[in-house]
């Protein structure tokens, strides 16, 4: 029997000075919390920032908002880039609020909720694409590449039902789409595979209205 998945952490972040960012401050920088941590749906993107109360975004244009309101990235792969980068990497170190463990968030069907401790039910909206300002909090130039390659990008999720979460919380998946686009399947679509883009119109009403437009304009 599989063990059950699990929220490793619960990742915030301030508003820090950054050179490669486009706004020049950045919350990539996340850091652990102890207690519980209110999720709520933010609001529209462009005018709305993190779902995760105390959490910075600072680049409205291209973070935060209903699709973008949560960003998970499984504690497997950061165990992975550890091996390769050969230094630690604490929970949050890649800007995810959420570190979860017992989840292949690169196999989470678009569209895909979780329940998350008690109320809290969020939805797999999408990949996390790496940016210049990813690569420079990580002190790697050739970042942004070496990210696009391994193909774990982690994924955004919408808040359904707010709640408040906590590390150690279960996390149970209520609902697995039928159909086959993942989020792994949606990064290779959008970054180094884009003959791909026109099979995400197969997850029907799970795709998020910004990837619908990406792929009927392929």
């Amino acid at each position: 029997m599989a063990p059950a998945a699990v929220l490793v952490s619960v990742n915030v972040g301030r508003a820090r000075p950054s050179a490669p960012s486009d706004v020049g401050v950045t919350g990539i920088d996340k850091r652990p919390v102890d207690g519980e941590v209110e999720i709520r749906d933010p609001g529209p993107k462009g005018v709305a920032g993190s779902g995760v109360a105390g959490d910075a975004v600072c680049d409205l244009r291209h973070h935060g908002g209903h699709d973008q309101a949560v960003y998970a990235y499984a504690r497997e792969d950061l165990d992975a880039w550890e091996a390769d980068l050969g230094r630690q990497l604490a929970g949050g170190v890649f800007g995810e609020n959420l570190t979860t463990a017992g989840l292949d968030l690169t196999g989470a069907r678009l569209g895909e909720r979780w329940r998350v401790g008690e109320r809290c039910t969020l939805q797999v909206t999408g990949p996390r694409i790496p940016c210049r300002t990813f690569a420079g909090w990580l002190g790697d130039g050739g970042w942004v590449r070496r990210f696009t390659e391994r193909g774990a990008p982690g994924t955004y999720l919408r808040v359904v039902e707010p709640g408040p979460v906590r590390a150690g919380d279960r996390i149970a998946v209520l609902r697995r789409p039928g159909h086959d686009v993942t989020v792994g399947l949606t990064f290779r679509a959008l970054t180094v595979e884009k003959a791909l883009l026109p099979r995400l119109l197969a997850a029907g009403d799970d795709l998020a209205a910004e990837l619908r437009e990406r792929a009927l304009r392929a």
